[in-house]
Parts: structure tokens; C-alpha cells; sequence
């Protein structure tokens, strides 16, 4: 495998971003994803690999072995930097929903190798990251074939209160992520009533992390709903060693 750190210039957020990313590379003579003259069909899967609320592009590879794993799959792993955003155009900053849905993948498509199929493309990410995931596949579901939350904030109950959290305010303005494109709840059933094909969802959250109760409403929701989903949860807190052994049951879970 190849990390790559890449350092460019945004237009949606007018300012540099960074982004790790892992690429398959020649290995035992077979050619993946640095050769020139492949097509769509040869071309590794990317996994768009996102981080939480308290840390950037880099935490996968410093607290999990996501290199390794991605590694035994022959998948590309794209993770951007969204900071403290919770993947949302912000009212009082930038425009992160538009940097990481929008041009970012366009970024990756034209400077690597990767397929540009959706049923190879796919995203997970963990607490908010995980809420991202789900955003990214419920508001864009043709171009994701499954997402992944792992301990996801789903409901925004510890956070998106903006008559109480000022960091809230500046993300959503005067508006609660509620019944908006901000809202898993509100996304799923709209999808759902416009009888729109829906990516694989996967679901996975720790009995004793704070937001269990959040992840279980959801998977209610989505049972509600008659929308197809894998759910799974066991003992555990919000921390790494709980992400990195369901990583890797995520990454065997995907129609790789």
C-alpha cells in the first residue's frame, strides 16, 4: 500500500485542506491503482474513511491499523479533515457539506486511480463521523453502494442544541438539525416516501457508550421504515479499541 498526505487548495472552504489517503500498489507483479492504463472495471473500491468530532485526517491510521486492513482488501481509503463542522455547510464558517460531498471526490477521482463506479464506492465513519456517513449515503444515495457508522451521533441530542451550545449555532445557525437535510431521521423517511433505491446500512455502537440510546432510535427508525440495515451492538465505550476490531468486521461486511 501507498499513504499518500495531500495538501491542496479548497475552493469551498477558501482555504488549504489536507487528506490521508491509502492506495493499493503493485504487489506480487499484480498492478492496482498506479497503473496507467486500466479500466473502470480494474480499478480498487475507496472507502471514504471519516473522523470525529475531537480529531482530523490522520487519527484512523494513529489509532487503528486501517492501513493494514485496507491492505488484505485492495481498497483505497480517502480521509478528509472536516474539523469540528459535523459535515455541515456551516452557518458561521465554512462550507464543509460541499467540501467533503461534493469537491472532494472530484479531487480524488482526477488526481488517483480509483473506481468512479458507485457500487464500488463506499463510506464510514465514527461519532460524528458516523452521523457523517449516514448523511453522505442518505442525501446522496446514488453514488454509495453501503455506509458505515460506528458509535455514530444520530439524533444530535448531546450536541445540536443551539439554543444551549454556542459551537451548535455557528454550525446550524438559529435553525435545530431537525426535519432539514441535517436530520438522519428526516433523510431516511424521505427517501423512503420518494421510493429511492437506498445503500447497505451498517450500524454498530457499544452498550455502554453515551450514545447508545441515540444509535437505537435510529435502527428503530429504520425498522419503522422497512429500510434494509445491519445492526450490531456489544459491550463497549466510545474509544479505539472498540473501532478497531469493527472496522475490520465493516470492511468484511462491504460488497467488496
Amino acid at each position: 500500500m501507498a499513504l499518500i498526505h495531500l495538501d491542496f487548495f479548497s475552493e469551498a472552504l477558501g482555504v488549504s485542506s489536507s487528506v490521508n489517503i491509502i492506495m493499493p500498489q503493485q504487489t506480487s507483479g499484480k498492478e492496482i491503482g498506479l497503473k496507467t492504463n486500466l479500466n473502470d472495471d480494474d480499478l480498487p473500491p475507496c472507502l471514504y474513511l471519516l473522523h470525529g468530532l475531537s480529531d482530523d485526517h490522520t487519527i484512523w491510521q494513529r489509532r487503528t491499523s486501517i492501513e493494514r486492513y485496507a491492505a488484505a482488501k485492495g481498497i483505497a481509503v480517502v480521509m478528509p479533515c472536516v474539523n469540528r463542522s459535523f459535515y455541515a455547510d456551516m452557518a458561521y464558517g465554512p462550507n464543509y457539506w460541499t467540501y467533503v460531498s461534493e469537491e472532494l471526490p472530484k479531487i480524488i477521482q482526477s488526481m488517483f486511480k480509483i473506481s468512479k463506479d458507485p457500487k464500488k464506492t463506499f463510506v464510514a465513519g465514527l461519532s460524528m463521523g458516523g452521523y457523517g456517513a449516514m448523511k453522505m449515503a442518505l442525501r446522496n444515495p446514488e453514488r454509495f453502494a453501503a455506509a458505515a457508522s460506528l458509535s455514530g451521533s444520530m439524533e444530535l441530542k448531546s450536541f445540536g442544541n443551539t439554543k444551549l451550545n454556542p459551537e451548535a449555532k455557528l454550525i446550524f445557525g438559529d435553525t435545530p438539525p431537525i426535519n432539514n437535510e441535517n436530520d438522519l431521521f428526516f433523510l431516511a423517511k424521505r427517501l423512503k416516501e420518494e421510493n429511492r433505491d437506498i445503500p447497505e446500512l451498517y450500524i454498530v455502537c457499544g452498550t455502554e457508550d453515551f450514545l447508545h440510546e441515540e444509535n437505537q432510535n435510529f435502527k428503530k427508525h429504520l425498522e419503522n421504515l422497512n429500510i434494509k440495515h445491519t445492526y450490531n451492538e456489544e459491550p463497549g465505550t466510545h474509544e479505539w479499541g472498540f473501532w478497531d476490531k469493527h472496522i475490520q468486521n465493516i470492511l468484511n461486511w462491504l460488497p467488496l
